[in-house]
């Protein structure tokens, strides 16, 4: 059965471009007879808001977006990763790393605009007991070799080569948090996660989750859909702080459920004809299963922004 998911970070209200990706994940798991799960990614504490969580869920209920399971915030599975992060030092494949970031910048290459600053190899083969700078972080040792190739419903076949392109990722930081990549990786699968529907600046995560998956031992791996962002009516990077860029916002204005997610559908490719109000069980009424999604970004409507 397909099994897709819907992730926030309780770090403020829903976002325009959260809802965009809640829909998509919703819509085609409706299309296939699926389920949708929701899973609050509340990992990095130090960022979290209080009562944004709850706030997330109302906004989502408000449009109509509703989900079959629900499982635990990450922040009530540190045990999981703990476990995962055992056994990957048990294969001999982490080490304490106590770079800082301003001395990984200064011996790394200059990244391209978007890219990552690909991690030097300092600390790979120091000795582990040596005096540490600094509390440390455990990096995965990237096996030689991890050239990981996805098939994408948006992006097509993809291949990323993650020595070449991030090197050995950090899994805990220095402050004891456990990275995105272990967390979400982990997430996935022990929930069955058929299929990862997101926006596209998450696409270079996905080889590292990939590799996570393979090398703890994980059989199921999940088909991605990497959407692109909504942008603004201008064609720039949507700001979070700006005006007409969260759900809460649009609601208060008078903007209904039914034209924002008419609105999204139509930018999404969900439906056909001219943008239209349209309520969830309407979209989910005359949906097919997506055979293309859109592959260029969406640009908010400019009555929403003003």
């Amino acid at each position: 059965m397909i099994r897709t998911r819907f992730a926030p970070s309780p770090t403020g209200d829903l976002h325009l471009g959260g809802a965009w990706t809640a829909l998509a994940a919703w819509a085609y798991a409706r299309a296939h007879g699926g389920a949708t799960v929701m899973r609050m990614e509340d990992i990095d504490t130090p960022r979290v808001v209080a009562g944004s969580a709850k706030r997330i869920e109302e906004d989502l209920a408000w449009l109509g977006l509703d989900w079959d399971e629900t499982t635990p915030p990450q922040s009530q599975r540190t045990a999981i990763y703990e476990e995962a992060l055992a056994k990957l030092k048990a294969k001999g494949l982490t080490y304490e790393c106590d770079c800082s970031r301003a001395e990984i910048a200064r011996v790394a290459s200059a990244p391209h605009p978007g890219e990552e600053v690909v991690y030097p190899g300092t600390c790979r083969e120091a000795r582990p007991d040596r005096e540490m700078k600094r509390s440390p972080a455990i990096r995965l040792r990237v096996p030689d070799g991890s050239v990981v190739t996805f098939g994408d419903l948006v992006k097509g076949e993809t291949t990323q080569d993650v020595q070449k392109n991030v090197g050995d990722f950090v899994l805990r930081r220095a402050d004891g948090v456990f990275a995105y990549q272990l967390v979400v990786a982990i997430d996935d699968a022990l929930t069955n996660i058929t299929h990862v529907i997101r926006a596209d600046d998450l696409l270079a995560s996905t080889a590292r989750q990939l590799l996570l998956l393979r090398l703890l031992g994980y059989a199921n791996e999940p088909t991605y859909a990497h959407l692109p962002l909504v942008v603004g009516s201008d064609g720039s990077r949507l700001a979070k702080r700006g005006r007409g860029t969260t759900i809460r916002e649009l609601r208060d204005r008078g903007i209904t459920a039914s034209e924002i997610l008419g609105t999204l559908a139509h930018g999404l490719g969900l439906i056909s004809g001219d943008a239209r109000a349209l309520s969830a069980s309407e979209i989910a009424s005359s949906l097919t299963p997506p055979a293309s999604w859109r592959k260029t970004p969406w640009p908010m409507p400019s009555a929403w922004a003003t």
